[in-house]
């Protein structure tokens, strides 16, 4: 299933994308898609529901991201082998955690706006894992019954901010907008192996970024495990999970993302985003 939520920001409504590309509403099944509902149950009641008899909703609306109040959203750096080659960076013994802000997820066409003082804004097309059932030290080969399904996401990074001065990732992956999701989020019955998608990344229509999720150093079960063992995931969580090579960091000389710069990214089977970049506005 593809499970979209849509409207206005902060006033968004469930719905689910039919098999002939439709937008139908949940609203009906369930209020929203949150923490709240997919502890509730909220994929195994879309899942009985008569899908061709929801309503279809008209036009075009507004993506808001595919799950809605994210408590914890830990992302995972240098995860694809090419690109801790192309960051000059050894490949991790063992997954490197970072934290972005849950409040920095908007949707997935919506602008990413320039943070005050920003000076080198990058982009990253990342897989993310949406967590459907509490994981709290779960086993890699029970990871996936923890998953409710997965999105694209686009951590959006300023590398001054992540490597110069005290070097702090987090505040480099933090600012309003940085964490674009969807459109959809993807159930695990729909994603055989998520280790076998492509990728992709374009900067005003120049390709950045191809890559392709089996090049990742650690698999999203493993993640999902990996992180258990740390800080207990909750129905609603967003992990996301590295990049593949292209970014703006690596290039020489480095390419940085400008006010009016329009970026559109994919991965096989969960869609694609397109976002315009805009200046800081208070």
């Amino acid at each position: 299933m593809k499970l979209v939520r849509y409207g206005p920001a902060g006033k968004e409504k469930p719905g689910i994308i039919d098999k002939n590309g439709k937008l139908r509403s949940l609203a009906k099944i369930i209020p929203d898609i949150t923490p709240e509902t997919l502890a509730a149950g909220a994929i195994a009641k879309i899942k009985k529901a008569k899908i061709e008899k929801l309503p279809v909703v008209s036009g075009k609306p507004r993506l808001g991201a595919p799950v809605g109040k994210v408590g914890n959203f830990p992302a995972i750096g240098l995860n694809y082998a090419d690109h801790a080659a192309e960051a000059g960076m050894p490949i991790p013994k063992e997954p490197i955690i970072f934290s972005k802000a849950p409040n920095c997820i908007v949707g997935p066409n919506d602008n990413v706006m320039i943070p005050k003082g920003s000076t080198k804004l990058d982009w990253e097309v990342e897989i993310a894992i949406v967590i459907g059932k509490r994981a709290r030290y779960v086993e890699e080969k029970d990871a996936v019954k923890h998953i409710a399904g997965y999105a694209v996401c686009n951590d959006v990074s300023e590398r001054a901010f992540q490597v110069e001065g005290t070097g702090q990732w987090m505040k480099g992956k933090c600012a309003e907008t940085f964490g674009p999701l969807g459109p959809w989020l993807v159930t695990t019955d729909e994603i055989k192996d998520p280790q076998k998608l492509s990728m992709y990344l374009d900067v005003n229509g120049k390709r950045m970024q191809t890559g392709n999720t089996k090049t990742m150093i650690f698999s999203c079960a493993f993640i999902v495990a990996y992180v258990s063992k740390f800080m207990v995931l909750e129905p609603g969580d967003v992990i996301t999970t590295g990049t593949p090579p292209g970014v703006g960091m690596g290039m020489k000389p480095p390419v940085w993302l400008k006010a009016g710069d329009v970026i559109t990214l994919g991965i096989e089977g969960l869609g694609d985003q397109k976002q315009k970049v805009v200046p800081f506005k208070k």
